[in-house]
């Protein structure tokens, strides 16, 4: 088969797919009509982009971020018509995946950066537990975090050891454990502050 016949049948065969044809029902229809269209682009492409996620950020609650994200992004880019080429959905959508990682990754690097440079400076977070705190969230909070940051909480915060000493337990610098403790902290503060928003 020559060459642009084979472009021209895989092109077709974009075009056939369920993705492609559910994209176009979404150009098509007046804003606020494809609903249903939507919904099941979603449920089609969404355990794709889970996939993508659990693949390169190893974390099941950043990939389920990532879907969120890479999703309502590409339902309001098809209900805008701004897909140059609908049926091109899964490729827009794999792409969107691959460079909102590697920003999520640049920006983590950028803060890890900061946290080594200045770790020593970083002052002791006040972690006085709010009147109306829900106690089991914050517990449910704490299993979800890494080991080694669940870690240096505990003892840091539970058994009321200094930096250096838990520095000594773990084998590692004071300075790391500064900077653990304060993503620790930060992660362990937006997942409390996720279960507030949702209740």
């Amino acid at each position: 088969m020559p060459a642009t016949d084979a472009t021209d049948a895989f092109v077709a065969g974009l075009s056939d797919s369920p993705e492609a044809l559910l994209a176009r029902q979404i150009v098509a229809a007046a804003p606020g009509q494809a609903s249903e269209a939507e919904a099941a682009l979603y449920r089609l492409l969404a355990p794709r982009v889970r996939r993508y996620g659990l693949r390169h950020l190893r974390d099941a609650h950043a990939a389920a971020d990532l879907v969120q994200q890479v999703m309502a992004l590409t339902l309001e880019r098809l209900r805008a018509g701004a897909l140059r080429e609908p049926e091109r959905v899964l490729s827009f959508v794999l792409g969107t995946c691959r460079l909102t990682v590697m920003d999520q990754r640049r920006g983590e690097r950028r803060r890890e950066d900061l946290l080594q440079r200045y770790a020593e400076a970083l002052p002791v977070a006040d972690l006085q537990i709010a009147p109306r705190l829900d106690h089991q969230r914050v517990a449910d909070c704490l299993e979800r975090l890494p080991e080694r940051e669940r870690s240096v909480l505990v003892m840091s915060f539970y058994d009321d050891q200094s930096a250096e000493a838990v520095a000594g337990q773990l084998g590692l610098t004071a300075g790391n454990v500064r900077v653990i403790r304060h993503r620790g902290i930060d992660k362990l503060r937006r997942c409390v502050g996720a279960g507030r928003s949702a209740a």
